[in-house]
């Protein structure tokens, strides 16, 4: 069986690894986010999610497999991170609300046995529902959506307010199987050697 590493502390990335079977242990992976977006300055969400989940990736070493991943929303040329304050969530869902966005998931895969590494970037467009006030009020008061890039979870209590997806579901969760199967037979990898 091969070991993954996952690097992140993420709650949703790690219960979709769970339910995907795959045996994994976690890490923080300590990287200043906001510093590593002052620095290279990324202009596409893209970019950003990229580098991010590239940078978690290789803050921590392992024995074998270590995975970094990265969500953003881009919504009307803007890349829209983790809201963190109150008002920052609320006046997001006002401009999202009836509107739609695309999520991005970065993913980087660091093979330690073999050397190799691998990037992969991808996206789904996400329609949110047109929301009062109220609601946004209530979604926000919960905290859920402070923490979560775009102010939004879809595996959540988020997932009532978005009316339907155009792509990966689980890119939208923050880590697509998709894209880590597909990274894992780049580096010349079972992906099916993850499981129990």
């Amino acid at each position: 069986m091969t070991k993954l590493l996952l690097a992140s502390t993420s709650p949703a990335r790690k219960k979709l690894l769970t339910e995907a079977g795959i045996v994994f242990d976690t890490i923080a992976p300590g990287v200043d986010e906001e510093e590593v977006v002052e620095k290279l300055a990324p202009s596409s969400a893209h970019d950003l999610t990229l580098w991010l989940a590239r940078a978690k990736a290789k803050a921590v070493a392992g024995e074998d497999l270590v995975l970094g991943c990265d969500s953003a929303l881009w919504f009307q040329g803007e890349i829209l991170g983790k809201p963190k304050a109150p008002e920052v969530a609320f006046a997001r869902w006002q401009q999202m609300r009836g509107n739609f966005g695309e999520l991005f998931s970065g993913h980087y895969l660091v093979d330690h046995q073999s050397g190799k590494e691998v990037g992969l970037v991808t996206s789904t467009k996400v329609h949110f529902a047109n929301l009062s006030d109220q609601d946004i009020e209530k979604y926000v008061a919960t905290k859920e959506p402070l923490e979560v890039a775009g102010a939004f979870t879809i595996d959540g209590l988020g997932g009532a307010f978005v009316e339907r997806i155009e792509g990966d579901y689980h890119t939208v969760v923050g880590l697509s199987l998709v894209a880590l199967r597909k990274m894992m037979n780049e580096l010349g990898r079972d992906y099916l050697s993850l499981w129990r």
